[in-house]
């Protein structure tokens, strides 16, 4: 600890989620006299809402303060020296300081720190290749990026849009390009839509991307992206291919933002994420702390460390580290892999492991699908859903779910997520009192139709 201060300094790396909500629980427990907080952000924009970029293009969210939970002038007036257009360029963990740079003036300056936070999020994929850095090439992961785009679309005269992949990112932004009034052609290096899910359920999301009048182009590899004489983007390119674009996104995905941690010699996973303990401390480092999209968490299903970048562990890796540094106790124990989205008013959802994740770490399984609807049959506009369920071979373990369907599908992943984190069996599952009424769901809830057919086929397989 400097001696020459007469309180701590917390210093944390990223304005958003993880960040902010680890400087703001650190507030609430220790006071301005015991505990002084700099924050710095690179961008224009704080404890924003990064899932909720899609639906502000397309124009579900009409404003963009929308989508911020709370201000920069919030965080100051409660103690936090936050800078933003600020940012760290180079860690000294042996120094205990980081060197940041004003984006503005260019002046760079060193602060020390007794307590770190690192919080850098994720940087969109840009594939190495010639035209990716073009005008009218876009990534969608901040503020800053989501207004960048909206500045293209009311400046470009064309309406052809291509979206390169189709993960989440991807298909919620084909969806937001397609309700702008543009052309949209997806195109995915992978047989369907969704790796998230097995191609079986991504077939489903395909479909329905095609009735909003999206061109899917899947096992297609982009080489290049075409400029016209102007600098700006005309075509984007692959093996046998050349698709006219006025704009292109790029919804490959993302990957933790760790460039200053692996140059600090910070310990890092399989995946390029940082690497922290139950208490979210970098492992062998006692005075840094790192969460959100720039760290691995370990999976309760693999028993493996994954990248796995959504707001919901941000926020809470954010709680844990505050409360840590404040003087308290707390641990996040890892994740199972849940995660929802939509085309238009299809409902995607999963939790824990594919096929070909259980394939990977060995697992035996026994995988079954089955066809229901989100309420009783007789009730009006009831919906259906297709329920996929993994369970392991001989102990019956639930490995995953995936669920796709309309109104009412989605949400139905949690019981799935639940059952998971506390190791349930799919026979386990079948007794589950879940809530019934004909507006809300048949008498056996389709995730327990399903269990109660992985049941069956795991007892006819020992």
């Amino acid at each position: 600890m400097n001696m020459s201060r007469t309180r701590e300094r917390l210093v944390v790396i990223g304005g958003d989620a993880a960040g902010m909500s680890a400087a703001s629980q650190a507030r609430r427990l220790k006071g301005p006299d015991e505990l002084e907080i700099v924050a710095f952000e690179r961008g224009h924009f704080t404890s924003y809402s990064a899932c909720g970029i899609p639906y502000w293009v397309g124009g579900d969210v009409t404003d963009r303060d929308e989508l911020i939970a709370r201000t920069p002038e919030e965080h100051r007036a409660r103690g936090i020296d936050l800078r933003l257009r600020t940012e760290v360029t180079e860690l000294d963990p042996d120094g205990q300081r980081v060197r940041a740079r004003d984006l503005e003036s260019g002046e760079e300056s060193w602060t020390s720190y007794d307590r770190l936070v690192i919080a850098t999020g994720a940087r969109p994929i840009r594939p190495d290749m010639p035209g990716v850095d073009a005008a009218g090439v876009h990534g969608v992961q901040t503020l800053d990026d989501g207004q960048a785009l909206l500045d293209t679309l009311e400046g470009t005269r064309g309406r052809r849009a291509v979206v390169v992949g189709a993960g989440y990112i991807g298909v919620e932004m084909a969806e937001a390009l397609i309700n702008r009034g543009y052309e949209v052609t997806v195109v995915n290096r992978g047989s369907e839509p969704m790796s998230t899910l097995d191609p079986d359920m991504g077939r489903l999301v395909h479909e329905a991307m095609e009735g909003l009048g999206i061109t899917m182009v899947n096992d297609a590899e982009v080489t290049k992206i075409l400029t016209g004489e102007d600098g700006r983007v005309r075509a984007v390119v692959t093996q046998d291919r050349e698709f006219p674009a006025d704009v292109v996104v790029l919804g490959i995905g993302v990957g933790p933002e760790t460039a200053l941690a692996k140059a600090a010699g910070l310990p890092l996973g399989p995946h390029g994420g940082l690497l922290t303990d139950r208490s979210m401390r970098v492992r062998g480092h006692e005075d840094i702390w790192s969460g959100g999209d720039c760290v691995e968490v370990l999976d309760l299903v693999s028993g493996q460390e994954r990248h796995i970048p959504l707001g919901t562990h941000a926020n809470k890796h954010g709680q844990v580290i505050g409360t840590n540094v404040g003087g308290g106790y707390a641990t996040f124990p890892g994740v199972v892999g849940t995660a929802v989205s939509k085309v238009c008013d299809l409902e995607i959802a999963r939790t824990g492991l594919r096929e070909k994740d259980a394939h990977r770490v060995g697992l035996r399984f026994e995988a079954v699908t089955i066809e229901s609807t989100s309420r009783a049959g007789y009730y009006p506009n009831a919906s259906a859903m297709t329920v996929k369920m993994l369970a392991e071979r001989r102990t019956g373990r639930l490995l995953g779910v995936q669920i796709v369907g309309r109104e009412g599908a989605g949400k139905r992943v949690d019981i799935a997520a639940v059952a998971l984190t506390a190791g349930m069996t799919v026979e386990q599952m079948t007794a589950l009192d879940l809530g019934y009424a004909p507006p809300f769901s048949p008498v056996w809830d389709p995730v327990l139709v399903a269990a109660r057919k992985a049941a069956a086929k795991v007892r006819g397989s020992s």
